[in-house]
């Protein structure tokens, strides 16, 4: 499945113009024959907006997610999409993934907030694997901070995720984490992952871009720079099970032994 990596920062705290981004990039992605686009974290909104993230919260079966159902239709692609998500008093950093006729697949909320400022604007989520099947492979959602947790990479790894999809706002920096901690989650984990960043200055943050698809061989497919962009490259199923095949990481694994981790 070719994916799409959506790199931009589009206009924070507008929902409309964060819209009509995403339909632009469909287009273009839709066109390179992509399957699944991917945005960054909390694309719909903007990252750093204050307030704002609560004020334009919304549900995830809200007036956005039907929009971006319906730039899926259109297009033919699925899109999994950052936003703040609203459910009764508290909100959620918050990704979902719609898939190619505008089916509400999954649904995921950061379970490891970073800083004080996500602690201060969102609830932490409480499930670690959300999981989706997706034209034959079974895509899993984290949000930026939680990848770098390998436990919860692990925890994808052992439910079976194919291609972990990871919208992020990674800042200055900690742009290693793309550099090189991605394709080693990819490799020892025995997946692909999909790791979409914001770009430029928003507040007191400054997003570093650096986008990437990084293989089960720890090889990187496709690597944005530090400007707006859109990435492509291929998942391949074949490649992947041969993979797995050939790297012992997860059959040799001696779970007996790792009770002192938790």
């Amino acid at each position: 499945m070719r994916t799409a990596l959506l790199q931009s920062s589009g206009r924070p705290g507008s929902t409309v113009e964060n819209l009509k981004v995403l339909d632009e990039a469909a287009g273009r992605a839709a066109a390179a024959g992509a399957g699944l686009l991917v945005t960054p974290e909390m694309f719909l909104t903007g990252y750093a907006i204050g307030d704002d993230i609560a004020r334009l919260a919304e549900p995830a079966d809200g007036d956005c997610a039907d929009a971006i159902a319906e730039i899926a239709t259109q297009h033919g692609l699925a899109i999994a999409y950052g936003y703040p998500e609203r459910d009764g008093d508290a909100v959620f950093n918050s990704a979902q993934l719609i898939s190619a006729d505008g089916t509400r697949l999954a649904d995921y909320r950061k379970t490891h907030l970073f800083g004080c400022f996500e602690r201060d604007h969102f609830t932490p989520g409480d499930r670690q694997v959300v999981q989706a099947e997706l034209d034959g492979l079974r895509v899993g959602i984290l949000i930026c901070y939680d990848v770098e947790f390998p436990e919860n990479v692990r925890a994808h790894a052992l439910a079976g995720t194919d291609l972990l999809v990871v919208p992020t706002a990674q800042m200055h920096p900690f742009q290693f984490v793309a550099e090189s901690m991605i394709p080693v989650r990819a490799f020892e984990n025995q997946m692909y992952v999909a790791y979409v960043n914001r770009v430029g200055r928003e507040g007191e943050f400054e997003f570093v871009g650096l986008s990437t698809l990084a293989g089960p061989d720890g090889v990187a497919r496709t690597r944005a720079g530090r400007g707006a962009e859109l990435v492509l490259a291929d998942v391949d199923p074949a490649f992947l099970a041969a993979s797995r095949e050939a790297n012992p990481y997860l059959t040799d694994r001696r779970p007996g032994l790792y009770g002192s981790l938790v």
